[in-house]
């Protein structure tokens, strides 16, 4: 049997996620700010670091995977948290990680992204590009214009970046070589207590109902986690950078021609050269 960690681990997708990965025999360590193995408050850097140390403590230093599963909606004047739980509360605690997941020799990690990265509109790139250069302040200072909606621009940006980080990370060489899958989970509208509160709210609940699933029904949280358990199985051992979407369709209703897209002309330079580099350490001649 393994051990994982899981982040979030105290509510909704993380718990259920949690309580899939113990009833399979494996070893769990929970973190969340209460209820949990390791109480730690992901919004903070001082957070991160005692959540890294501790559960490499626990884990013997040896982490045979994690599900990273913490992360705050968007709620006005909550911008700052979101931030850091949803983006920093992933990235620094698996590059903290990384030797531990390594010395796995076959770890899987699943990041829970979610279906807003393609169904919030008018996300700013320079919100995007934030995050992915560690600057959750000028993040945030992108989506100021949105006023009232700015938590909803932050929380999809963090989702967006964080997304882009798994994809960009997971086929490196020091994670793709050392055995890591790195994957990503993009839940939609999913019946946990934030969407549960959302729809008691009388301000809130008409867009949430309105809101498109194909399928006709909101998910469940276990069936997130049965995603998550399949990611973090054999079965995909040849995954590697994949966002995977578990959210009634409604990715596929607003984006159903946005992917795949072919490589277009102005991106082929770019796919030869990484074509090429690829080749080159593999010391092989590329037909192109």
């Amino acid at each position: 049997m393994s051990t994982y960690a899981v982040t979030g681990s105290a509510s909704g997708m993380g718990k259920a996620s949690a309580e899939r990965l113990r009833a399979a025999g494996h070893t769990v360590i929970g973190i969340d700010l209460k209820d949990a193995d390791v109480v730690a408050d992901l919004s903070t850097a001082e957070g991160r670091a005692t959540a890294v140390a501790e559960v490499l403590e626990r884990a013997g230093g040896t982490l045979d995977g994690a599900v990273l599963a913490a992360g705050l909606g968007p709620h006005p004047g909550r911008e700052t948290l979101i931030a850091q739980v949803n983006y920093f509360g992933v990235v620094d605690l698996l590059t903290g990680w990384h030797d531990a997941l390594a010395k796995a020799g076959e770890a899987r990690v699943v990041v829970f992204s979610s279906n807003s990265t393609t169904t919030v509109p008018m996300v700013p790139e320079k919100t995007i590009r934030a995050f992915l250069a560690g600057d959750a302040d000028k993040a945030i200072a992108a989506t100021k214009r949105f006023k009232d909606n700015a938590s909803a621009m932050v929380y999809a940006g963090s989702k967006i970046a964080v997304s882009r980080w798994v994809r960009r990370t997971a086929v490196l060489p020091e994670w793709a070589e050392a055995g890591i899958r790195l994957n990503a989970v993009a839940p939609g509208a999913i019946l946990t207590p934030m969407v549960e509160a959302q729809l008691a709210d009388p301000h809130q609940r008409g867009a949430i109902e309105a809101f498109p699933i194909p399928v006709g029904r909101h998910g469940q949280a276990e069936e997130v986690a049965e995603a998550v358990m399949f990611l973090l199985g054999p079965a995909s051992a040849f995954m590697a950078g994949t966002v995977l979407f578990v959210d009634g369709g409604t990715d596929a209703y607003f984006r159903s021609d946005d992917w795949p897209k072919q490589v277009p002309l102005s991106g082929l330079r770019r796919y030869i050269r990484l074509g090429r580099e690829y080749a080159a350490k593999k010391g092989v001649k590329p037909n192109f």
